[in-house]
């Protein structure tokens, strides 16, 4: 009985003992990432003067944007030397790139005056248009100097859901260099970027909407 006690006693002293020592290797001192999210999209004056030729009563769905494992992340995707695919250290996006895209293509359609209302897939608003979004590129390319060059691609296809077929499709593609090579330099590229990129998906879409006429 003694010596069973003294067993469990020692067992149990163990366990503490390793669970104190885990504690030690679950802390750890390297610094939280710094976090940024891509700013709002404004209208270009392109988009605006749109808005002036009337807006049909259609609802619009803009669906999460498809991209590949490599860049449906939080984290910042750079192409390096021999263009290998790396990611920024120390730095992330608030949340997975098509994400953040999707809620700026929202903003975006919506503050263009075309549609009787934009929404975010999956909605519970039924709406007479879908807008499917691959997003192709999202980086910054290193490989041609000290200024990385941001590239966003978005595939985009305006299908009318009643019908089930695709009223366009095409791609809205930027390129925008950074202003050097410091941190807060290529956050803002990819902002400009972006915008050029939902500014055109808008305008674009804006269009083909335009030719599809309500039930």
């Amino acid at each position: 009985m003694m010596r069973s006690m003294a067993i469990r006693l020692a067992c149990t002293t163990g366990a503490v003992l390793l669970l104190a020592g885990c504690g030690g290797l679950l802390k750890s001192d390297t610094p939280q990432p710094e976090t940024y999210r891509l700013g709002s999209v404004h209208a270009s004056a392109d988009n605006a003067a749109a808005t002036l030729t009337g807006t049909p009563p259609l609802a619009l769905t803009v669906a999460r944007p498809r991209a590949a494992a490599a860049l449906d992340s939080e984290r910042i995707a750079v192409v390096s030397g021999g263009n290998r695919f790396d990611y920024y250290a120390g730095v992330r996006w608030a949340e997975p790139a098509p994400q953040m895209l999707q809620q700026n293509l929202v903003a975006a359609l919506a503050r263009s005056g075309r549609f009787a209302g934009v929404f975010a897939a999956p909605a519970r608003v039924p709406s007479e248009l879908m807008l499917d979004i691959e997003l192709r590129r999202f980086e910054a390319d290193a490989t041609a100097g000290e200024a990385p060059v941001v590239h966003v691609v978005l595939q985009a296809s305006l299908v009318d859901a009643r019908r089930a077929q695709r009223v366009a499709s095409f791609t809205s593609e930027a390129a925008v260099a950074a202003d050097g090579s410091r941190r807060a330099a290529i956050i803002a590229a990819f902002d400009r970027a972006s915008a050029q990129a939902v500014n055109d998906v808008v305008v674009r879409v804006g269009e083909a909407a335009a030719r599809v006429t309500a039930d």
